[in-house]
């Protein structure tokens, strides 16, 4: 058996997942990576991390203007 075949047929982690979906938003993927995705992961792990990524940021950047505004005296 090949070692190369056994890690391609395993699942990504949820940590390997987020750093793809990390670095797509950036727009910095590999194609390496970007193809191990497309053949290992399941489309709805990325789109669920991807949408939960995009919450945190938004709730982030609010967070920020919040806190800007109210040091600012608005």
């Amino acid at each position: 058996m090949n070692p190369e075949n056994e890690d391609q047929q395993q699942t990504p982690s949820f940590f390997s997942v987020l750093g793809s979906v990390i670095a797509s938003m950036f727009g910095v993927q590999s194609t390496r990576r970007r193809e191990a995705d497309f053949t290992r992961g399941k489309p709805i792990h990325y789109i669920l991390v991807g949408l939960l990524v995009t919450v945190v940021f938004i709730l982030t950047v609010w967070g920020v203007v919040k806190l800007v505004l109210s040091v600012a005296g608005v």
